[in-house]
């Protein structure tokens, strides 16, 4: 019998995942969480063969928290969902220890597939992603500024692009705000810019928020 947890901050959406897996795992069990706080508790609390994850949550970044849903169960595979774009935020999830990315338009077409292949320890990775990653290993492509960024710094920049102090960011993750400063000028120096309004463009031209 197969365990799912799902972690969305929106009811409805929890809803809908369940009846797009229960279709193809009639005998599955679910849990349910609408926060990083209440994923994180469920995670330490039960054992799950999946667990799927929004990348957008109220309290916590979904790449942030999916470092300690690692360190909690190493084990157990968990699927980034998001609404974002794959082309960029799927190379992300993936650098940072997720088994899989699934578009939220895509979630009726591939999420079962994507399931069953991490359920087997392998990694859901659909081909536009592949090519991405393949394209992100070749040392004469030329590749967007923001691939060059770890994970940490790619989640700092994006939420700096949405309006978001480095006060709050510390506060959000756990960390000091000299930390979380020095994320952001070293991330400033590696992308040639200056400032938060130079961040927030490029963002915005490139897709990376909405």
């Amino acid at each position: 019998m197969m365990k799912l947890l799902l972690v969305d901050d929106h009811a409805m959406m929890r809803t809908g995942l369940r009846q797009v897996v229960a279709q193809a795992f009639p005998d599955a069990e679910f849990g349910e969480a609408g926060s990083a706080r209440e994923a994180l508790d469920q995670v330490l609390r039960n054992s799950w063969d999946v667990v799927l994850l929004d990348i957008e949550l109220p309290d916590r970044d979904g790449l942030d928290l999916l470092k300690d849903l690692r360190l909690a169960a190493p084990q157990v595979p968990v699927l980034i969902l998001s609404g974002q774009p794959e082309r960029d935020y799927g190379v992300q999830a993936l650098k940072a220890g997720a088994a899989g990315f699934v578009a939220k338009t895509e979630l009726a077409t591939v999420l079962v597939d994507a399931i069953q292949k991490v359920c087997t320890r392998g990694r859901h990775v659909s081909p536009l992603l592949a090519e991405r990653l393949a394209h992100s290993l070749d040392p004469a492509a030329s590749r967007p500024l923001h691939d060059q960024l770890s994970a940490r710094e790619f989640q700092i920049l994006a939420a700096l692009a949405r309006g978001q102090s480095v006060g709050e960011l510390a506060a959000q993750m756990s960390l000091s705000v000299k930390t979380v400063s020095t994320y952001r000028t070293r991330l400033l120096k590696k992308m040639g810019m200056q400032s938060n309004a130079e961040l927030m463009r490029y963002a915005l031209q490139h897709g990376l928020v909405r």
